[in-house]
């Protein structure tokens, strides 16, 4: 049976980013909750926190603000902030991404409705891909 046109969908943007989790590491034992509170949202804060590999969860969370960024082609610039981006986890523990502000402003005017993200990790490496979504 063929998909209704309804449920068509067409990439708009891609994006994918690296983070060497020794940098996050750095930048948490060096900043601490300045630069947490700067980058991530009190909900991805307790997330990671809870975790085992807390310096690995923040990586990622971080690599998937950049991969959304690069998904709607527009770097951190336009009033964008790393707070404009939250990765939340669903009960079953897949990742969702949460934009708001002015980077959901910008995603409205592509035409984006739907965020993909898949998120993994090394002892050395954090990474995350972004697929940005909207109506065929």
């Amino acid at each position: 049976m063929a998909p209704s046109l309804s449920s068509r969908v067409r990439i708009i943007g891609h994006g994918i980013d690296l983070v060497p989790v020794e940098r996050m590491y750095r930048l948490i034992l060096d900043h601490g909750d300045h630069f947490l509170a700067r980058a991530f949202s009190p909900q991805e804060i307790a997330d990671c926190r809870a975790q085992r590999r807390e310096a690995e969860r923040f990586a990622s969370r971080f690599a998937a603000k950049e991969a959304v960024f690069k998904a709607l082609g527009t770097g951190m610039t336009n009033g964008i902030t790393l707070l404009d981006v939250a990765v939340e986890s669903l009960p079953s523990g897949r990742p969702t991404l949460i934009v708001r502000a002015r980077a959901a402003e910008i995603a409205a005017a592509q035409g984006i409705t739907q965020w993909h993200v898949s998120l993994t990790d090394t002892d050395a490496y954090s990474m995350a891909s972004v697929i940005a979504c909207g109506p065929d």
